[in-house]
């Protein structure tokens, strides 16, 4: 097996302002091995997400527990995190982590073109930050898809289509939100622009899999829990920044928004076989 994976890290938002930074570093043939030998999982069934959630997988489908997950994104050049989980399937990977902010409110009205508008108005703060840095400008050009909330679900979605200066592509940057008692679980796709559409399919579908814990689900709020300080608009506006990444005629980009309102935008591409392969010489726990 030849996989090569190359790795785009990009930063940080803060605020209105953004400090990027990019690195091109394919992955080495020990790094490969490393990776196929961190503890997938595939066995079929429920499988936890930290200590508030679980999934239902296929039998297909991979996982790593919280320390392999950190270490699989150092390995593919991403920033480590020591409180997610990753998941593959195909040719995408996923992460998983849960934001303790508090019950989020979801009785407010998402006003798309609105919120677009906020998003555009915050491209000459963080542009003047990638200039900066020596990064390209970004701007934000439009919904890929609209932000969409289902009540039935408390899931939370859209994916802005933002541009990189001297780009001829746009970039797609997914995210999903899903409520809980206690705060939301972040749910971030990582895929190429090629397969796109098929893999948030199989993302979502996957997602149906997706549950809280007795005492963490939505319903089960309590008088006297702590409410977070915003509510569903919040969540898109503050989470739908972008940092340009390309290699060859593969870009993706996945993004992650945290309890402190700082973005963190990673990318990587695998070249091949997919991240399948990784599973080949990989033993299921």
């Amino acid at each position: 097996m030849n996989v090569q994976i190359k790795a785009w890290l990009a930063a940080v938002m803060m605020g209105c302002g953004v400090a990027a930074f990019a690195a091109d570093e394919p992955a080495s043939d020990g790094n490969m091995a490393k990776i196929q030998a961190l503890g997938w999982s595939k066995s079929p069934g429920k499988q936890s997400l930290g200590s508030r959630a679980s999934v239902d997988l296929d039998g297909k489908t991979g996982i790593l527990n919280e320390p392999d997950s950190s270490k699989f994104l150092e390995l593919t050049g991403n920033l480590p995190s020591t409180d997610l989980n990753v998941v593959a399937h195909g040719n995408w990977w996923a992460t998983f982590e849960f934001d303790p902010v508090g019950y989020v409110k979801d009785n407010d009205k998402i006003d798309a073109k609105e919120l677009l508008q906020q998003l555009k108005d915050s491209d000459g703060p963080s542009n003047e930050a990638r200039r900066q840095r020596g990064m390209a400008e970004l701007t934000t050009e439009g919904w890929h898809i609209p932000p969409k909330y289902d009540p039935a679900t408390r899931h939370l979605e859209w994916a802005l289509r933002l541009r990189a200066a001297g780009e001829p592509e746009p970039i797609i940057n997914y995210t999903v939100r899903l409520l809980g008692r206690t705060g939301y679980e972040r749910a971030v796709l990582v895929s190429s622009p090629e397969s796109l559409d098929v893999d948030v399919k199989e993302f979502k579908a996957l997602l149906q899999g997706f549950s809280f814990n007795d005492g963490e689900k939505y319903t089960e709020f309590k008088q006297g829990d702590r409410v977070a300080e915003f509510g569903l608009a919040a969540l898109v506006a503050g989470g739908s920044a972008a940092v340009a990444a390309k290699t060859g005629f593969w870009k993706v980009l996945v993004g992650i928004l945290a309890a402190s309102w700082k973005f963190v935008a990673m990318a990587v591409v695998a070249l091949g076989a997919g991240i399948s392969s990784l599973f080949k010489r990989s033993k299921p726990r």
